[in-house]
């Protein structure tokens, strides 16, 4: 089947900072121009009706292939983690990246180890071969930093990014919530801050012994944060991310035990958060991220200390991103930047920003409409949300992959 042109008319671009009018042509499922003149006959013709046009998002270490739910969140690539099988091996990874095509393109995360047990690497090089776009450490770090040295040496010489999980497990084990008054009120087994720092400032110690461009993928507290700044200052190939949940939420949300905001790492203090959007205003974190990991009542319904921690997220990505837009923290072009411009970037994809040649992974905002987020309801396989009930505003309305319409 031949893809027509696509003229998408009357819409609000997202290429730089704020919105701007304009109108978007796609041939041959890629962009071919901003403002074009010249419309090719037999183009299917879009009224935008000036919503917002910006590129799909592309939402970086997700632990399900959830397409429901992405496609609800206008989601039009997502890196799977290596935690469910886990992705260790050639064969898995191949079938892990076929798994969302055509709609939704899957980039599965090789496993740093085998097992993703920290204790071998795994076969890294076949498995960029099958299709693997960087490679994780999974849920937990790498303990042996001798192993974590190998793992990152290796990964540079092939040209990809390790995602790096950063908790110091000698100082989380058994942990399910921080350190504070919230846990101490709840009696809940908990953990200091600062073993988020202490496993960022390991691991940056051998990203400058080994040239090794890495991305700490959730980085939430003020003490981690700041490493992450000096990191940059001194010109290491270090780059951050985040989930909505650190940035509006913090550890008053565990109170009545609320198994839905069971989340690793654990929620912080209300002066870490503090930290965290400051973070997100002034450039430090690169990355906004669901962190999407579906849990059933199986793995929620249960004792706090018991339950799994997760979220699932990709539904209320862009909204919740939205928040931060009108609360003034960011920009809408920097928002677009943070859920796909720099993911397009690290998994080396020729997308995530609205220019001539890129894949034409597009979605359209209304980013006033407003929704009650509802556990209940959402589209995910489960509806583990710390967000339950909370209103909000913008959501994507239609979203096309590689000029292809698919809602």
């Amino acid at each position: 089947m031949e893809l027509k042109p696509l003229h998408i008319t009357n819409a609000q671009l997202i290429d730089g900072d704020m919105p701007r009018p304009g109108s978007l042509l796609v041939v041959d499922g890629r962009i071919a121009a901003i403002n074009p003149t010249d419309i090719p006959e037999g183009a299917e013709t879009v009224d935008a009706r000036g919503q917002w046009l910006a590129p799909g998002i592309i939402d970086l270490g997700v632990f399900a292939t959830d397409k429901p739910a992405f496609h609800f969140g206008g989601i039009t690539r997502a890196a799977l983690m290596p935690d469910n099988g886990p992705l260790d091996g050639a064969g898995l990874v191949e079938r892990a990246a076929k798994g969302g095509k055509p709609d939704l393109w899957v980039h599965p995360l090789a496993a740093a180890t085998k097992g993703l047990e920290g204790r071998e690497l795994a076969e890294i090089g076949l498995m960029q071969q099958a299709g693997a776009r960087a490679i994780a450490t999974g849920r937990a770090r790498i303990a042996d930093s001798g192993v974590m040295r190998r793992v990152l040496a290796y990964a540079a010489s092939l040209g990809l990014v390790t995602i790096i999980h950063a908790e110091d497990e000698g100082l989380t084990a058994g942990a399910v919530a921080t350190d504070g008054e919230m846990a101490t009120r709840l009696g809940l087994a908990s953990a200091p801050a600062i073993a988020e720092a202490m496993a960022i400032a390991r691991d940056l110690a051998l990203v400058e012994e080994t040239g090794a461009p890495v991305h700490f993928r959730q980085v939430t507290t003020a003490r981690g944060l700041d490493l992450i700044r000096a990191a940059k200052a001194k010109g290491l190939p270090v780059l951050c991310g985040i989930t909505p949940a650190h940035l509006l939420l913090s550890d008053t949300a565990i109170g009545d035990f609320r198994t839905f905001a069971r989340l690793s790492p654990p929620l912080r203090s209300e002066d870490d958060r503090h930290a965290c959007l400051a973070a997100i205003a002034d450039g430090t974190i690169d990355i906004l991220a669901s962190g999407h990991d579906p849990r059933g009542p199986e793995d929620k319904r249960l004792p706090f200390a018991e339950a799994q921690p997760g979220m699932a997220g990709a539904e209320t990505l862009l909204a919740l991103g939205l928040n931060l837009v009108r609360d003034g923290h960011i920009s809408p072009g920097r928002l677009f930047e943070l859920l796909a411009g720099t993911p397009a970037c690290l998994l080396g994809v020729d997308a995530g920003k609205l220019a001539v040649g890129k894949e034409a992974d597009l979605i359209l905002v209304d980013a006033g409409t407003p929704w009650q987020v509802d556990a209940k309801k959402m589209a995910a396989y489960a509806g583990n949300t710390p967000f339950d009930g909370m209103p909000v505003q913008g959501r994507a309305t239609m979203l096309w992959k590689g000029g292809q319409r698919i809602r």
